[in-house]
């Protein structure tokens, strides 16, 4: 006979082991792959050009309402102030981004739908002698692309030299009588995308 005790046990196990069930099935569902996003040309190039300019309009005259307003409610959830500070070191160091109104921009991450949603892209405006570098999210609202996410840099365009390596130090030679010493193996560089090397 089962006691009321024990099938307390029992149900307790029994929700411990489903738990354990459902940790291992999560465990092995990977995450989503991003997928290409379905937006012309033309809609790529205003989504950028619109929130850039904002941007630009927002550094230049110091009110953030606008840039905050054109963004999605989780983009809102930042005030005009907050923006402000955000952007604090691009509105001092006087930057202009007027030129993104007639350059055409340089795509490295082509527009694509991650998993959560969000249409993601980023690139580069190759303007002389700075570049404007960027990485844009926007998320679905009533129908619009609407700005989620915004990071804006530059960095220069001109092509830069190889830094020159440093001469071997001079190595000195070991005493004749003296024991060999391993020698370390040299580390190999990190593999691309966080793979493991043999």
């Amino acid at each position: 006979m089962v006691t009321g005790k024990q099938r307390g046990w029992r149900v307790l196990i029994f929700a411990v082991a489903l738990a354990a069930v459902a940790s291992v099935g999560h465990a092995e569902t990977p995450a989503p792959a991003p997928k290409p996003a379905q937006i012309d040309r033309n809609g790529v190039i205003i989504l950028i050009r619109s929130t850039l300019l904002a941007l630009d309009q927002a550094n230049k005259t110091g009110n953030y309402t606008v840039l905050r307003d054109i963004g999605a409610p989780g983009f809102q959830s930042n005030t005009a102030a907050r923006l402000g500070e955000i952007f604090a070191k691009l509105r001092n160091d006087n930057l202009d981004l007027s030129g993104v109104a007639v350059i055409d921009p340089q795509l490295n991450l082509l527009p694509q739908i991650e998993a959560n949603g969000l249409m993601h892209m980023a690139g580069f405006f190759p303007s002389v002698p700075t570049q404007v570098n960027f990485d844009l999210s926007f998320a679905p609202v009533n129908g619009q692309w609407r700005l989620f996410g915004i990071s804006v840099g530059v960095g220069s365009s001109a092509p830069a030299a190889p830094e020159p390596s440093s001469p071997p130090a001079a190595q000195k030679q070991p005493p004749a009588n003296s024991a060999k010493q391993p020698v370390p193996a040299a580390a190999k560089p990190p593999a691309p995308n966080g793979t493991k090397q043999p």
